[in-house]
């Protein structure tokens, strides 16, 4: 099966649009997927074996995190992750 590829949106709405006209044709793609066998329980983090880890951040931290995240078209979880990656990263180069 082809993997769909999604469209950027430049808006929730835009994004809501695309959904619920695609709807019938992802339908398909679910059917079809779990027909093969290939749909699994939970989210690819959990079924990934990824650690679930919990800290507590600034409001204000956050919400320029969502700022930045939604400028990038990504959550903003996935984007604090994103950038704590690149820093971990860089200071372990440096060290």
């Amino acid at each position: 099966m082809e993997k769909r590829i999604l469209p950027e949106f430049k808006s929730e709405a835009e994004e809501a649009k695309w959904w619920f006209e695609n709807q019938d044709e992802l339908d398909k793609d679910f059917a079809k997927a779990a027909a093969e066998g290939r749909l699994g329980r939970g989210t690819a983090a959990r079924v990934g074996g990824i650690p679930t880890t919990t800290i507590r951040l600034d409001p204000v931290d956050i919400e320029m995190a969502r700022k930045q995240a939604e400028q990038r078209g990504l959550k903003y979880q996935t984007y604090l992750k994103m950038i704590l990656h690149d820093a971990l990263t860089r200071e372990a180069k440096a060290s």
